[in-house]
């Protein structure tokens, strides 16, 4: 194909001044204010046996909290929140609460409204993070024992927490320089401004017990088995390390990225104060449908890119991608193209130059290809199809199914003393707030299983 018309103008960072990124980056979706989240809170039957607690993952009693803020009482409304969630404050920001606690509030009956539990949960945590004081949460009398978390993302900071406040020592093993995990290194930039994910970290630490290990990967620094001479348990948070592929010819090119990659360079960039340095396309394409294609999109226009398309193979409907992030990615500029499927990556001297697409449909209830194809050109390619276990590192002896660890409701593996939990374990959805909850349950089954032999 003809390259299409300045394309010297290809990839490049810096392509808006220190007032633009500011502009582009500041929050999504600012915070109530006091007066808003007190109007908010009196929207609330404060129903008994609620159906929105229910919907809730970590089982937060979200009446609780809301009536707390109503009494203007944000710390017991943080207790109530983080005793549940230990990373309630994150999971207020990035978590798909449409699809989860609101889709199920009761106002929704008969107003089509739900009560903004998401804005209030962040509302109680934010204040409380703000205030500072006595702690929430004290640690129990050591017990002398030694558990090894391994991934410091949210499954892996929920169990370390649980079992510190139990008292068992922890060591908190991670291969990146900053824990957090997709937290920190995954999320699109303008969900957690201010840094804010380290600040629940350095909340969630202070508990102690808990002994960072940063730039420790399983697999080349140390082994399960080394894990489990020098422990008592361990608990595999291992996230999802691998990166799916598109399923065609994906040869050497400048401007074909991971988009868990981009994200990630996009974090750093942030915490450094210094956007400009993140190099971006003209025309920018997105391969996938969920939550990370439209974090990548979204940022990529923000970052100045002139066009951005999101491709999808199935329908719009089909996408992993809430409603609400659909709109939002609409919102901000970004094209969605559904019934494309990737066929070919085009390139030119090295360089990224577009795709080609066989259009698709649903024929007898399958999806298949209807013979049309078309190309969309672009200078950088972003792959947000999805991300898999990599079980090489665990070894052989742990049970995998479709990739991933198969544990017990409690996170027990098929290996005595280990447990796994977060998007490593197979089952899941692959949320924030589920693996959380992994976490949060498994450390209460090591805590039982070690004080039972002691």
């Amino acid at each position: 194909m003809n390259a299409p018309a300045n394309r010297a103008d290809g990839i490049r960072a810096a392509r808006l001044d220190f007032a633009g990124y500011a502009a582009a980056f500041a929050d999504a979706h600012p915070p109530l204010t006091q007066a808003q989240a007190l109007i908010e809170a009196e929207r609330c039957y404060y129903c008994h046996d609620a159906p929105c607690a229910k919907a809730c993952p970590t089982g937060i009693d979200i009446p609780a909290f809301i009536a707390r803020i109503a009494q203007g009482n944000e710390r017991g409304a943080a207790r109530t929140i983080l005793e549940a969630n230990p990373l309630g404050g994150i999971c207020a920001r990035v978590c798909p609460t449409e699809v989860l606690c609101e889709e199920a509030c009761v106002r929704n009956t008969n107003e089509e409204k739900p009560v903004e539990i998401g804005l209030l949960q962040r509302h109680a945590t934010d204040a409380f993070f703000a205030s500072g004081g006595a702690p929430l949460f004290t640690r129990a009398p050591a017990t002398g024992k030694r558990v090894a978390v391994v991934g410091a993302g949210p499954a892996g900071l929920a169990c370390a927490h649980g079992l510190a406040r139990r008292g068992h020592d922890v060591a908190l093993f991670d291969m990146r320089p900053k824990l957090g995990g997709l937290n920190e290194y995954g999320l699109a930039t303008y969900k957690t401004t201010g840094g804010f994910v380290q600040q629940e970290i350095d909340w969630l630490l202070s508990i102690g017990g808990i002994t960072p290990r940063s730039n420790q990967q399983l697999g080349r620094d140390f082994t399960l088995d080394s894990l489990l001479a020098s422990h008592d348990a361990v608990f595999l948070g291992l996230g999802l390390a691998g990166v799916n592929a598109l399923g065609i010819a994906e040869p050497q090119a400048e401007g074909l990225r991971n988009a868990v990659d981009f994200i990630a360079d996009l974090r750093q960039a942030a915490a450094d104060g210094d956007f400009s340095r993140v190099p971006v396309g003209r025309r920018v394409l997105v391969i996938g449908g969920g939550m990370t294609a439209v974090d990548a999109a979204v940022q990529a226009r923000k970052l100045g890119a002139e066009q951005v398309t999101i491709a999808y193979r199935r329908g719009q409907e089909s996408m992993p991608a809430s409603d609400v992030e659909q709109r939002w990615a609409q919102t901000n500029g970004v094209t969605i193209r559904p019934w494309s499927a990737p066929r070919e990556l085009l390139c030119e001297n090295g360089q990224v130059r577009g795709m080609r697409f066989a259009a698709t449909g649903m024929q007898d209830g399958k999806l298949a290809e209807t013979g049309e194809t078309f190309v969309i050109e672009a200078d950088m390619v972003l792959k947000a199809i999805g991300q898999s276990h990599e079980p090489e590192p665990v070894g052989t002896s742990i049970q995998l199914k479709d990739g991933r660890i198969v544990t017990d409701a409690e996170g027990q593996t098929s290996v005595p003393r280990v447990w796994a939990g977060g998007d490593c374990r197979a089952g899941g959805r692959d949320l924030t707030v589920e693996a959380v909850e992994h976490g949060k349950v498994a450390a209460a089954s090591i805590h039982s299983a070690l004080m039972a032999k002691h």
